[in-house]
């Protein structure tokens, strides 16, 4: 047996894990990907990304969805978590699409917006992809689905970037990428790595949505920050624009369980607000 050699002096994991990629493998990377085609009738399309779980990416792809349509833009949202599907509970949806003439998916319809989700598709039972299928089920979710006509279709991430991401980037242009992150500094960084995979793909970065920014105490009013103030460091080393600070609402929580979204419940909330600003916001970076 031969034998196993200690590195010292050396972090192994920047060794051989750096996450830099060079000019040639990016190069390389760009040219393997085959042409993109426009979703047919589909005019901007959107992705909703995070670093890591847990940072509210699926509540504000649902209450951005759901605020462009209510001032006007004809919406889609399609859930790209295949592993953790949750648009159907946060959109109130229960009923399985049906299909047309030729076999295109129909995706139902709520609070204005065409919604699609593995969820709404199959059985609530483990799901175990592995890459190729992963990449064959998101490409028919996208291309296979009667979207037309669409001024944006909001597409739901998973967390971190891989397969799900690489097969949306590579079958159609991507308009831009919302990055959805807590202040603190851990969740900052993973989103920064993640960045460059888009940047690489030449994907623009919309902006970042710093989100749980603070909670607001009921008896005083002051702005409490508990999970730290990090966001304007790391969007500056990333040289891109914080578009919108979302505070903690605990009718948030409600409104994912039941299905109503708190820009649907509460439109004149502190929240809801936030998205209506963050709507605006991005629209006209969609324009430019």
């Amino acid at each position: 047996m031969g034998s196993v050699r200690v590195m010292k002096g050396i972090n192994v994991f920047q060794r051989f894990f750096s996450g830099k990629i060079t000019g040639r493998q990016a190069d390389l990377m760009a040219r393997s990907l085959p042409k993109k085609k426009p979703l047919p009738g589909v005019k901007d399309i959107i992705l909703v990304a995070s670093g890591k779980g847990g940072v509210g990416k699926s509540t504000t792809s649902v209450n951005l969805a759901v605020n462009l349509a209510q001032n006007g833009q004809r919406v889609g949202l399609l859930d790209a978590d295949l592993f953790g599907p949750s648009i159907p509970l946060m959109m109130n949806l229960q009923e399985t699409p049906l299909v047309d003439d030729d076999n295109r998916i129909i995706p139902p319809v709520n609070y204005n917006v065409k919604c699609l989700s593995l969820g709404l598709l199959t059985e609530m039972k483990p799901a175990i992809w592995r890459g190729p299928l992963v990449m064959s089920a998101t490409e028919r979710l996208l291309k296979g689905t009667v979207w037309e006509p669409l001024d944006v279709l909001v597409v739901d991430t998973p967390p971190g970037t891989g397969d799900i991401h690489l097969s949306l980037m590579q079958n159609v242009p991507i308009s831009g990428v919302l990055l959805v992150s807590t202040p603190q500094l851990a969740a900052l960084r993973v989103t920064q790595r993640g960045a460059e995979m888009f940047r690489i793909l030449n994907v623009p970065i919309l902006g970042i949505v710093e989100n749980m920014s603070s909670v607001k105490c009921k008896n005083c009013g002051e702005e409490i920050s508990i999970f730290g103030q990090e966001t304007d460091k790391v969007a500056e080393e990333m040289g891109v624009e914080i578009l919108e600070r979302i505070q903690i609402d605990p009718n948030v929580m409600t409104g994912s369980d039941t299905g109503i979204p708190v820009t649907i419940e509460d439109p004149e909330s502190d929240y809801a607000k936030c998205f209506g600003r963050l709507a605006k916001r991005l629209l006209k970076k969609l324009e430019k």
